[in-house]
């Protein structure tokens, strides 16, 4: 089973499209949870995920109710991202199916999310001179690390 990396209502089309083409060139699986910030026609969106959309395994969702009922009982463990976390990203075992969340990016999650599963929210260390890093670089550091962890599955 793929990773997965979900966009919880995404609002800047560049950094989802950015998202878009790491998924394509690792086979995680991304979803997109509505209402998004942006049209999925936006040329910025296309232009940012350049001619790799075929190869993405996209996934809509109403709320993040619809997307957790989705996913089912046997899915993997959902990590919540936030630069609050207690837990650093590389403390936790990457397993395959599970799932790297990631909010809006101006506000972050939801507090009631992170909150519920406050024990799944992890963070990137920063120095404390920005308030977090870009959306598409967190996706892709965690992501990666977790490809790391599984030994890098189906990739050259």
């Amino acid at each position: 089973m793929p990773l997965h990396i979900v966009l919880h209502e995404p609002l800047i089309p560049a950094n989802t499209g950015n998202i878009a083409r790491s998924c394509a060139a690792t086979g995680a699986h991304l979803h997109l949870i509505h209402p998004l910030g942006f049209s999925t026609d936006d040329r910025y969106l296309k232009r940012a995920g350049l001619d790799y959309w075929h190869a993405v395994n996209v996934h809509h969702h109403e709320s993040f109710e619809h997307f957790v009922e989705a996913q089912g009982e046997g899915a993997g463990t959902f990590y919540f991202v936030e630069t609050w976390g207690e837990k650093l990203y590389t403390d936790v075992a990457f397993r395959d199916g599970d799932y790297i969340i990631l909010g809006k990016e101006t506000t972050g999650l939801p507090e009631e999310l992170t909150e519920k599963y406050r024990e799944q929210t992890i963070r990137i260390p920063m120095s404390g001179a920005t308030r977090s890093v870009n959306l598409s670089n967190c996706a892709a550091i965690v992501l990666f690390e977790g490809l790391r962890q599984l030994g890098f599955p189906s990739l050259s």
